[in-house]
């Protein structure tokens, strides 16, 4: 059993004991009861200086009216009226000349890889290779064009959206509604054939299959099936396909056709020195014209 020591002044217990270790009563030192009920006195103080109680729609404000969206406010407008001057020129000068000046090209590349990280990349990707339904940045395949202009004009007015009169606009029918079935099935074994990434499910519809191109698909993808950039029909003969081109996914395509929308940037999303920026961005990311 272990013993009570020895002490000068004997302290009162609070009756507890375990394994015959009693539990004294001895007080918290002064310093730290002072500590304590500092503590509780600068929560107060703090809960009314600064916002802390929620309420139904925010919360109280605080005597001392500090806010973090404000300061972030501050921060903002303090790095837009620093880049002022050179966001004004880049919004100014020829597009095409963005890349003849290095200190514009440069502070275009830094700002619009900025742009692109908050607005872009989470349809794009963080390194711009895309996905299923969203178009890789970095190679060489562009509806619409590819050159600065062309992606400048396609980021400030998007992809059939309903926000943008002047937004890029084609449609492809569903042509479920069209091609009898056999149909449909030859024209998908001719696609295939086509491209160099898939063979035909079935080689014996390919002949059939291209007279029914040839009838509704060759105005917009053209007759030898290379497309048309500018009315945003792609070419069906190269390996990038935005939605895969196995045979089930193009037989989809087919009857119920694709319909991707990309929102405007311009307005009220970006300034039109933001738009340039990541129009540069994109541009220099190695499938530009």
């Amino acid at each position: 059993m272990a013993k009570k020591p020895n002490k000068k002044h004997e302290v009162e217990t609070t009756g507890h004991q375990w394994d015959g270790i009693e539990e004294y009563n001895n007080p918290l030192p002064r310093w730290w009861l002072w500590v304590f009920y500092a503590t509780i006195v600068w929560a107060i103080w703090y809960s009314i200086a600064y916002p802390a109680w929620p309420m139904i729609s925010g919360a109280t404000k605080g005597y001392l009216g500090w806010s973090t969206r404000e300061n972030v406010a501050q921060d903002i407008a303090a790095a837009e009226a620093a880049n002022a001057e050179i966001n004004s020129q880049l919004a100014s000068v020829e597009l095409a000349s963005i890349a003849d000046d290095p200190e514009l090209s440069g502070y275009a590349s830094s700002a619009g890889a900025a742009v692109y990280k908050t607005w872009c990349a989470q349809c794009h990707g963080s390194g711009a290779a895309g996905a299923k339904g969203y178009p890789n940045l970095q190679d060489d395949a562009w509806l619409w064009g590819g050159t600065i202009d062309d992606i400048h004009y396609t980021i400030a007015h998007g992809i059939r959206n309903e926000q943008d009169p002047d937004a890029r606009y084609s449609e492809m029918p569903a042509f479920a509604d069209l091609l009898a079935e056999e149909e449909v099935e030859q024209v998908v074994n001719y696609v295939m054939s086509l491209s160099p990434a898939y063979d035909p499910q079935d080689a014996s519809l390919v002949e059939a299959g291209a007279e029914v191109f040839d009838i509704n698909c060759s105005a917009c993808h053209g007759a030898d099936g290379k497309g048309d950039i500018y009315q945003g029909a792609p070419n069906l003969t190269d390996a990038i396909w935005l939605y895969g081109g196995d045979y089930e996914t193009v037989k989809e395509t087919v009857m119920n056709s694709r319909f991707g929308v990309m929102p405007p940037m311009g307005g009220a999303q970006l300034s039109e020195a933001e738009i340039r920026a990541v129009a540069t961005y994109v541009h220099q990311l190695g499938g530009g014209e």
